[in-house]
């Protein structure tokens, strides 16, 4: 290369250089300060959500990337949602073409108190599929194709009504239309790995899905549906395997009364009136899983015993060959309702079937019991709680259980309650029976 061509092609890159740095240095003296910056945020937010924010510290800068980072952020509740440190970064070149286009968002230390996050519900941002309505861009702003490329966060925790705090890392990259390119969503802090997977199937709305839990996987499809009334359909097919059932639901704070490993299958749907309610699709989620589990224990519950005996029983185990049944979760305004039906169970001692329904910790429910000795069909009613399980014989059951025993000790019971319930179906349980309609007096004839 000749050296007046060198010299030529230095001379435009040191113009160009000190162009940016110009309009850097024109960009800067015009932006506000951080302290500026921060008070804007909180204004902006107060309007926006009727709620005070505090932003405890701002910075901003322009090189050598564009960023933004916001720490000690706390609303204004009784009980407030709290942020320790988000940064976003900017893609520069977008920019000078009055694009927004951010490349990184990162949260770290978010909490998020139930009651505090409802306050918030309808009137956030809700993301189109052209990416408007996210954020309130004055003219001549317009949001990137791919509004934001990655969010990352890091211990972030939900805190339920039981006041039970649970901590999530994650990261998920988007491709156009807010669609989940990959996500990963991780338990933090849990002894085995409590993880879940998305990756997009070759620009569908289809996406691969695995989850890792306790010990065993959760694998399968899911799909997300816009149909052309505009409802947001959200559905998938998944299989667990070999998971542990304890190691399960301790990951997420709760206990059980079922110990053993199951596998099955699971089909989940959700269902929401626009792509703009997400916060719907969440609360309408449906799950039905028919599982087997083999073997099983119940590990605070004396079946045999509580058929031998009249009165209530806890406490105590039974271990089973195997338990089945199908089990359908519904989300609702005031927890999940889980509906346990066709409980099958079979072991050496016993065999038994029911339907068992759990609510906010509270069982409710009846399963007849056949013991290898012959009694078929004791009727025993659940109840009680998850940590304080218990079952009882009801009604005409307990009175024929209290006959039997009279007649005959011990299996006496069993058959007794055997008859008891026949005799409550035959009269309508223990609702008691509507009085009779009285019959209406014929008149008599008036002599004429």
């Amino acid at each position: 290369m000749k050296l007046p061509l060198r010299r030529w092609l230095l001379g435009i890159a040191v113009a160009l250089l000190l162009g940016v740095g110009a309009l850097v240095w024109v960009v800067s003296a015009r932006l506000p300060t951080d302290d500026e910056v921060a008070a804007k945020i909180a204004e902006a937010f107060e309007k926006r959500f009727g709620v005070a924010l505090k932003v405890g510290g701002a910075h901003w800068a322009l090189v050598p990337v564009p960023v933004l980072v916001l720490s000690d952020i706390a609303t204004d509740q009784p009980r407030p949602i709290t942020l320790r440190r988000v940064s976003v970064q900017l893609q520069f070149a977008p920019l000078l073409q009055r694009v927004i286009a951010v490349d990184e968002i990162e949260v770290d230390g978010l909490v998020l108190p139930r009651a505090s996050v409802r306050a918030f519900r309808g009137k956030g941002p809700k993301p189109r599929e052209s990416g408007e309505g996210v954020i309130a861009l004055p003219a001549p702003w317009t949001l990137a194709p791919v509004p934001v490329e990655q969010l990352r966060w890091r211990d972030v925790s939900w805190i339920d009504r039981r006041d039970i705090s649970l901590a999530y890392d994650g990261d998920i990259r988007f491709d156009p239309g807010w669609r989940p390119r990959q996500a990963r969503i991780e338990r933090a802090g849990t002894p085995s790995a409590v993880r879940l997977r998305l990756d997009r199937q070759a620009g569908q709305d289809r996406w691969r899905t695995r989850i890792d839990v306790g010990g065993g996987t959760w694998n399968g499809v899911s799909r997300l549906e816009t149909q052309p009334d505009g409802k947001l359909q959200l559905s998938a097919d998944l299989e667990p395997r070999q998971i542990d059932i304890e190691s399960l639901v301790q990951a997420f704070g709760r206990r059980t009364s079922v110990a053993g490993k199951f596998s099955g299958t699971t089909t989940l749907a959700a269902e929401a009136a626009s792509a703009e309610d997400l916060g719907a699709l969440i609360r309408s989620l449906h799950t039905r899983t028919t599982f087997s589990v083999q073997p099983a224990t119940l590990t605070r519950l004396d079946v045999a015993k509580a058929v031998t005996t009249a009165g209530i029983s806890r406490g105590g185990t039974t271990a089973l060959d195997e338990l089945t049944g199908t089990l359908d979760t519904q989300g609702t305004e005031d927890g999940v309702v889980m509906q346990y039906s066709n409980l099958k169970a079979r072991s050496g001692v016993l065999t038994a079937s029911g339907n068992l329904k759990l609510f906010n910790r509270k069982l409710d429910g009846e399963i007849a019991v056949d013991l290898v000795d012959g009694v078929v069909g004791v009727p025993l009613k659940v109840g009680g709680s998850m940590s304080d399980p218990e079952l009882s014989l009801t009604g005409a059951a307990l009175t024929g259980a209290a006959i039997g025993s009279a007649v005959l000790p011990g299996v006496g019971t069993a058959i007794g309650a055997r008859v008891g319930q026949q005799v409550e179906k035959l009269f309508g349980g223990d609702k008691p029976k509507p009085a009779p309609k009285p019959t209406p007096k014929k008149t008599q004839p008036k002599p004429r």
